[in-house]
């Protein structure tokens, strides 16, 4: 059995603690620990709890960074009785990639680590699941960078820049863009010009990993500890990305293929995956999305601020800006001074917004029934009071 090392405290960290601080480890984190340690009673505490970082999720266990005896190692943890009766209600009470988690010893079983509890996160990357639920589904749990990966070849898709913006900008997490294969793009320069018009006031990086250019920023985000979750579609360079940010001499933890024959990068991430940078932070790697659906809190006004800032000049407050009179942003359009297909971008995440918010409003409403029929049921069942 691993010697699991008790968490430390930022200030007094050494030794094989110290790769905890690289992971991103301070006194917030610090203070979450010790408040759960404080709940436990001495039958848990005997049990060793000490703090870990998933770097990988599966059904019913994960994979820990845990600071052992011998330094920084992954172990194999089940998920607590009580995670895998949370997966009933909300699915995304459950761990996830970067989350940070509380494991503690098991004997005569599968796996020597329980993994107990997932502190509370500080930025979620949640995206609405394409099945039956309302429910939203977890791709990167504590990035302090959400980098929205894009090729520039064989097409940019500016729709999808925009959804994934909005997911990065609902998370939490300081947004960037990332547009990969500058070196085989005609004119990337043109392309950065097009994708900064489409995400206002966020950093647009041009990237070519196999020059090595472009990638000083993302390199100084991960020297200062930050964790970047990388957001993006099949084919669009992000396991090579990862490979360049992670293993910059080679030897990535992702294989990767060359783009084929029509120009078109190939799928190679199949799950979320946290891989800890060269000297500090981690790369979030998730799978490649092929359907990017929006919550019921995505944060639209953050990527289309200019359209927000139009409608606060209709005449009317509740302008659909479709045909309305003195509608300020369909103006505006005539005059070209917004794209029409800004707007239908607009329109559409809008209503994707809306029916997931309707949704979850009656996924709350039947939960909230339910709870009461349970209550009334056992009240008939209960021997009555005289």
């Amino acid at each position: 059995m691993h010697d699991v090392s008790p968490a430390p405290s930022p200030a007094g960290a050494r030794g094989p603690h110290q790769a905890l601080l690289g992971l991103g480890w301070d006194d917030a984190w610090s203070a979450a620990f010790a408040r759960h340690l404080a709940a436990l009673d001495d039958a848990h505490l005997a049990r060793g709890p000490a703090v870990g970082r998933v770097c990988r999720a599966d059904l019913r266990a994960s994979d820990v960074l845990l600071p052992t005896a011998h330094g920084l190692e992954v172990v194999s943890t089940e998920w607590a009785p009580s995670l895998r009766a949370a997966a009933t209600h909300d699915p995304t009470a459950l761990p996830a990639a970067g989350d940070w988690v509380v494991v503690s010893a098991r004997t005569r079983a599968r796996t020597e680590h329980q993994l107990d509890v997932v502190l509370p996160r500080r930025t979620t990357v949640v995206r609405a699941q394409v099945g039956g639920t309302s429910h939203g589904q977890v791709l990167a749990a504590n990035a302090d960078v959400a980098a929205v990966v894009e090729g520039m070849v064989p097409d940019l898709d500016p729709a999808r820049v925009e959804r994934l913006l909005a997911l990065a900008w609902s998370s939490g997490a300081q947004p960037v863009v990332v547009l990969t294969k500058a070196d085989l793009a005609p004119h990337p320069e043109a392309l950065v010009r097009e994708v900064r018009g489409l995400a206002p006031g966020v950093e647009v990086l041009a990237v070519a990993t196999t020059r090595d250019e472009g990638l000083g920023p993302l390199r100084g985000h991960l020297a200062d500890g930050a964790t970047i979750a990388l957001l993006g579609a099949s084919g669009v360079g992000k396991s090579t990305l990862l490979n360049a940010l992670v293993a910059p001499g080679g030897g990535g933890p992702m294989a990767t293929r060359a783009l084929g024959a029509e120009n078109k990068g190939r799928h190679t991430t199949v799950t979320r995956e946290l891989h800890p940078g060269p000297a500090g932070g981690a790369v979030l790697d998730t799978p490649g999305l092929r359907t990017i659906g929006l919550d019921a809190g995505t944060r639209l006004e953050a990527v289309f601020p200019e359209v927000d800032e139009l409608a606060r000049r209709c005449r009317f407050g509740d302008c659909e800006h479709r045909t309305e009179p003195g509608c300020a942003v369909l103006a505006a359009v005539e005059a070209g001074d917004l794209p029409g297909r800004r707007l239908e971008s607009w329109r559409k995440l809008g209503r994707e917004q809306a029916y997931q918010a309707m949704r979850t409003d009656r996924r709350l409403a039947a939960e909230h029934r339910a709870r009461w029929k349970a209550v009334a049921q056992q009240q008939r069942r209960s021997p009555k009071r005289r």
